[in-house]
């Protein structure tokens, strides 16, 4: 492990423990799946842990993490950190400074983090699926004017009606709505789950017996809880996961302006 993903680690051990506390299942996703799962830990060259959890469960730990997380540990939410512009979690190291290019103008905790996802249900008719897609990407458009991101000239341009607008300064009510339209599909009456906070559009759409109970992988030393049915969850993300990328795709995707694992953030919030 490098030193960010050290602190990371730390970060996750510190969430398994709330999980176990509260009774609370959740699933490691994406590439910490993978990493898990092909690497028995973090993919060399990534940058961030990637958690689900079920709604329910998600809203328990939102209520009551808090509480039992150490000093200097915050759960970042839209509810706690009223200028954090996503409609998931983050479990942030406040003692320490990861300022992302995209939200670097944000005045808002800039720790080091692991994400922690919702997964909902979502209907199963592929036409209802797209128009969900289409109301997502116009919630997410609305959500970009607060934040810097590459894009294409017309999301530029939209970009900047929306801010001549104001509707950057309501984010917080946009993310309500979001959440709310995202979460009307209960993981209990729903044959297929999504993690709609992720990039991945559709591909995130799956039969919920591929989360499944859950199967237990070697994560770094400690043992931690992957999608049930993990090579269908791999490959329909990421297709041939077993091979190894090209080595120019071997980097990390999350880009910073300022890191410093050792003083924390305040120190460069203007």
């Amino acid at each position: 492990m490098n030193d960010l993903q050290q602190k990371e680690f730390n970060l996750l051990k510190i969430f398994i423990k709330i999980c176990e506390q509260l009774g609370l299942r959740y699933y490691l996703v994406c590439g910490t799946a993978l990493g898990a799962v092909k690497y028995g830990g973090f993919i060399p060259w990534d940058d961030d842990v990637d958690i689900a959890l079920c709604r329910n469960d998600y809203k328990v730990f939102c209520e009551k993490a808090q509480q039992l997380l150490p000093e200097g540990i915050f759960l970042q939410t839209y509810e706690t950190d009223r200028r954090y512009p996503c409609v998931f979690a983050k479990l942030r190291d406040s003692n320490t400074t990861y300022i992302e290019k995209t939200y670097k103008n944000i005045s808002m905790n800039h720790g080091v983090y692991i994400d922690i996802f919702p997964l909902d249900g979502c209907p199963e008719d592929m036409n209802l699926q797209k128009r969900l897609e289409r109301k997502k990407l116009f919630y997410k458009l609305l959500i970009s004017s607060v934040y810097e991101s590459n894009c294409s000239f017309k999301v530029k341009v939209l970009r900047r009606v929306f801010r001549i607008l104001g509707v950057h300064k309501r984010t917080h009510r946009i993310l309500c709505k979001f959440e709310k339209m995202i979460s009307s599909y209960p993981t209990e009456n729903s044959a297929f789950w999504c993690n709609y906070g992720n990039w991945q559009g559709r591909l995130e759409y799956a039969p919920k017996e591929q989360y499944g109970e859950g199967t237990l992988m070697n994560f770094e030393g400690i043992s931690v809880s992957v999608p049930e049915r993990y090579d269908e969850y791999l490959t329909q993300k990421y297709g041939d996961w077993k091979a190894d990328p090209p080595e120019d795709d071997q980097v990390g995707h999350h880009y910073f302006s300022i890191m410093d694992l050792n003083n924390s953030y305040t120190q460069y919030m203007k």
